[in-house]
């Protein structure tokens, strides 16, 4: 049996808890928590028992960015040497309340989508450093305008997320690599994605290619996959060591534990 826990960032990481000490699988909406000791205490817990947690992270079995994953992780693009992320919403000020995204604000609550994918291209950063500020409306407490940078032995990553930005929101996927790069705007509806390549790669020539995606809704293949894993048709795409990461790199830029 599996339960979906949905509770807000204050409620969850208990929610899920009581879910994970019930014998339960999770499908766990995000962010984890802010208390990375818990977070990982659960998981450990779950995987002693035979249980399974999955991080809601819409963007897992998105067609552009399963492509652009595959491309960056097989070599296809060369050498990764930076990624750019940009996950932007408009909450409206009343809703930008510092108690329900503590230190980090929009970046805490947004941030994870795009650090699942660059922790599953580049692993784990060497140095995180956030900019975490609160620029147009003042709310106090909250974090609206905001930028992360993750620094690798050979590789840089940056995501920036604000919460104003007028809709629809232009938010874009970039990966840049010694032989191509792949660009994705907007996110959704994805229509297509830009590649360009210094050389032909396989079926792609050298120049810029513009391929088509295939429509999907957000949390559909999340679902089938994670239902599948719960009766032992395949194993998870993403492992717990994985889900673990992603929080451990949202929280080390957040401040909510130390970096390094």
């Amino acid at each position: 049996m599996a339960i979906s826990s949905e509770g807000s960032n204050l409620e969850s990481l208990d929610h899920s808890e009581e879910i994970i000490a019930a014998g339960k699988h999770i499908f766990y909406d995000k962010p984890a928590g802010d208390d990375y000791p818990r977070f990982e205490s659960m998981v450990n817990s779950a995987g002693e028992h035979g249980l399974l947690v999955q991080l809601g992270y819409m963007f897992r079995y998105h067609d552009g960015f399963v492509r652009i994953a595959d491309w960056a992780r097989s070599g296809f693009l060369g050498d990764v040497f930076a990624i750019r992320g940009h996950m932007s919403t408009n909450l409206p000020q009343e809703r930008q309340d510092p108690r329900l995204a503590p230190s980090g604000g929009i970046f805490y609550d947004l941030a994870s989508h795009m650090l699942d994918q660059v922790v599953w291209i580049l692993g784990r950063p060497n140095k995180t450093t956030a900019f975490l500020r609160e620029d147009v409306t003042k709310t106090d407490g909250f974090a609206n305008n905001t930028l992360g940078v993750f620094e690798y032995d050979d590789a840089i990553a940056m995501i920036d997320v604000a919460a104003m930005e007028p809709t629809p929101t232009a938010r874009r996927f970039e990966v840049y690599g010694s032989i191509g790069s792949a660009i994705m705007e907007p996110m959704e509806p994805a229509g297509t994605l830009r590649l360009t390549l210094a050389e032909s790669r396989g079926q792609y020539p050298a120049g810029v290619s513009i391929i088509d995606l295939e429509p999907r809704p957000r949390y559909v293949a999340s679902l089938e996959a994670f239902i599948k894993d719960i009766r032992g048709e395949k194993k998870p795409d993403r492992s717990l060591d994985h889900e673990l990461l992603v929080q451990e790199t949202l929280l080390r830029a957040t401040g909510h534990i130390p970096d390094g």
